[in-house]
């Protein structure tokens, strides 16, 4: 396989996967990136197959492996949507070798972020609860939707549906929207969110910001946000139907980041979307 030249080496890891298989189709669709290495865990039943071959692409002669090291020395960036631990052992790799590293994944907590932060003086990290456009624009609309509306007299709900596989809730895109609404309001979502109702609740407290959460079926995601008032309620909703959109918006934040100075960024500094 030729390499343009000028061409961006990237690494998917967790390849064998549904969002592996799709960054590595998303990969070959787009100019200006090339794959360069396929990783997939110790065990893995990928472990030696060509990458193209397992995303149905016919052979790339790209072959998964389970040793990262040499694979991070040899590429600039790194397409990550996997668990958490796996996150944070790829973020060290990725500032080691001093190139991007593209964060999808779901289900980082606080504990998480000083590491991400520490990998980020060397490694360009680019992370975010949601990789699309469609998205990212929601939570800019989400926030200045919750700035407008006053907190006494419209309240605030996150609701969300995702596939059965799905292991994480709320998902990280209801935290993504959820912390837009609370920037919005100037709080800490932390401090004012709901996320279980069960029971005799008592009346909503004014001011919090609820979430609910559905998993069935083959769903992608999908996700709302409601502003709910006095006799009238508006509705920001955002549905994903081809996985392919997660995908192509991680290649456009690793070529976006290729030119930037290490640093801990977002999907709004990528579309130019961040208040600064």
């Amino acid at each position: 396989m030729t390499t343009p030249t000028g061409s961006m080496g990237l690494i998917v890891v967790g390849a064998a996967g549904r969002m592996g298989q799709a960054l590595i189709r998303t990969i070959a669709d787009i100019e200006g990136v090339h794959l360069t290495g396929a990783i997939e865990r110790p065990g893995s039943d990928a472990l030696g197959k060509d990458a193209g071959e397992l995303a149905g692409l016919g052979s790339n002669g790209v072959i998964v492996t389970d040793d990262a090291l040499p694979v991070f020395a040899q590429a600039e960036g790194v397409l990550d949507f996997t668990a958490p631990a796996a996150t944070l052992g790829f973020a060290e790799l990725a500032a080691q070798a001093r190139i991007v590293h593209v964060i999808g994944t779901t289900g980082m907590d606080e504990s998480h972020e000083a590491r991400l932060h520490a990998a980020s003086r060397h490694a360009r990290i680019v992370k975010s609860g949601n990789m699309s456009l469609g998205v990212n624009l929601l939570s800019v609309l989400v926030r200045q939707a919750a700035k407008a509306l006053e907190a006494s007299d419209w309240d605030i709900e996150v609701l969300e549906m995702h596939h059965r596989h799905k292991v994480d809730a709320p998902s990280g895109t209801a935290l993504l929207l959820g912390e837009a609404a609370a920037e919005g309001r100037e709080i800490g979502l932390g401090q004012h969110s709901v996320r279980i109702r069960d029971g005799h609740t008592g009346p909503r407290e004014p001011g919090t910001i609820g979430f609910a959460t559905l998993r069935g079926g083959s769903v992608i995601g999908e996700h709302s946000v409601l502003l709910a008032g006095e006799g009238e309620t508006v509705e920001l909703t955002h549905r994903a139907i081809d996985r392919s959109i997660f995908a192509r918006g991680a290649v456009r934040a690793a070529l976006w980041a290729r030119a930037q100075k290490p640093g801990y960024y977002s999907m709004l500094d990528v579309l130019g979307l961040a208040d600064h």
